[in-house]
């Protein structure tokens, strides 16, 4: 990157009408997913009142994410991705319809909590489907509308509007439950996922660059894994999310803290649950206008083991403005690790090969949240919900030493 300061321009790729359209609708979709991931553990946890249900929430969605994400990567490469992106979208809305319709008095009254939560897990099992064709899309489809030299500003522009969108998912809906009930906040989300799709319908169609059955699709996979493998500032960064993800995840036990340790209620734990995208956001601002210029190798490194350091912080706290400021300060690091992780991606992958990086990506850094779930969910019932959570915080910070030592070449990149 030969960034010069004096033409920078903050505004570049949100210049161009179709990426901005993207955006839009990628910032109304998210915010529903976002307000929906927030509902359903608060959800669930009041049903079951079992820690280890929550975990079984993440499980539910990765298991078909990581299954799907390296087939799904070869079909957006064969593929049209606006209308991947649609259908994908279309289902999303589909499955936030059904949890509107299982929340209404009449199912209520007519299931049993356990089979409302079997349920619930079904659901979300295929949202984890249709997630691993449309996460990757989203991704691969900004390479396609915005120029080279605008990518590291296109990927800040993109990682600012999802975690806008979360930011205002989380608060809103711990907000609403509080206000509405869980029924009248799902039709809400309803309502703000086909917001999203109606400004996805404005993006132009975006023809394959590889024509089906050019390749067999186990070749196909291939390439995309040997391209990541042979890529190896790709690679480092990937795996160090991973793991530092896979033991940060420790946050999904914000529900019991809310409810059992802070007892700050439903309001409280949708601040909780939203203030590391708060201070995600607030750096994401930061970086839009005052782009990282050297070593940012080493930068990801520090800022992965700051986050883990959060995580213990907040692990042990017992105020709720200690508890917030904690995460707040996690979200701000792992903003920082995110576009340095995403610029690397954009800047480094060919057009043709975007859907499979981008589902190789999704398998590492996406499903991760959930299997860090899934992990605090069993951490949680082994050791207790205090312990669990130190324990994730604490490997965060030991896989960043074995990164540091292991991955020189990580540790020294720049872009």
């Amino acid at each position: 990157m030969n960034p010069d300061s004096q033409h920078h321009d903050p505004y570049a790729a949100v210049r161009i009408n179709e990426f901005r359209n993207l955006m839009l609708g990628r910032f109304f979709f998210i915010m529903g997913l976002r307000m929906m991931g927030t509902l359903v553990g608060w959800w669930i946890y009041e049903l079951t009142n079992a820690p280890f249900a929550i975990g079984i929430i993440g499980l539910s969605e990765v298991v078909p994410a990581i299954s799907l994400a390296l087939y799904a990567g070869h079909v957006i490469d064969i593929s049209e991705k606006r209308k991947v992106l649609l259908t994908g979208a279309s289902l999303y809305l589909i499955c936030a319809a059904l949890l509107f319709a299982l929340s209404s008095q009449t199912a209520t009254a007519m299931f049993a909590n356990h089979y409302i939560a079997l349920i619930i897990y079904i659901i979300i099992f295929f949202t984890g489907v249709f997630r691993a064709f449309t996460g990757p899309t989203m991704h691969s489809i900004i390479g396609l509308m915005v120029p080279r030299d605008h990518l590291q500003n296109a990927t800040t522009w993109s990682q600012g509007s999802w975690l806008s969108a979360s930011v205002i998912g989380h608060a809103a809906g711990g907000v609403l439950i509080a206000a509405l009930g869980i029924h009248n906040t799902l039709l809400v989300i309803v309502c703000l996922v086909i917001g999203g799709l109606s400004f996805m319908f404005q993006i132009k169609p975006k023809p394959a660059l590889n024509e089906p059955g050019e390749k067999k699709t186990w070749e196909s996979v291939k390439e995309g894994l040997r391209f990541v493998r042979d890529t190896k500032q790709v690679l480092g960064a990937l795996i160090l999310d991973l793991f530092a993800v896979l033991f940060g995840g420790a946050v999904a036990m914000i529900p019991v803290y809310a409810k059992d340790i802070l007892k700050v209620g439903a309001e409280g734990f949708g601040w909780l649950n939203a203030a590391s995208d708060i201070g995600s956001i607030i750096i994401i601002i930061t970086l839009t206008f005052y782009p990282l210029r050297k070593q940012q190798g080493k930068k990801l490194l520090f800022t992965v083991a700051g986050f883990g350091i959060c995580i213990i912080t907040f692990a042990v706290s017992k105020s709720f403005w200690i508890s917030f400021a904690a995460l707040l300060l996690s979200g701000v690091l792992d903003g920082i690790s995110v576009v340095v992780r995403g610029t690397i991606l954009q800047l480094n992958t060919p057009n043709h090969m975007r859907g499979r990086v981008m589902s190789v990506n999704s398998m590492f850094i996406n499903s991760s949240n959930e299997l860090g779930q899934f992990e605090s969910g069993v951490a949680a019932k082994l050791m207790g919900v205090i312990p669990s959570v130190v324990f994730g915080g604490t490997m965060t910070i030991l896989v960043v030493i074995a990164t540091w030592f292991k991955a020189p070449k990580l540790r020294k990149m720049e872009y």
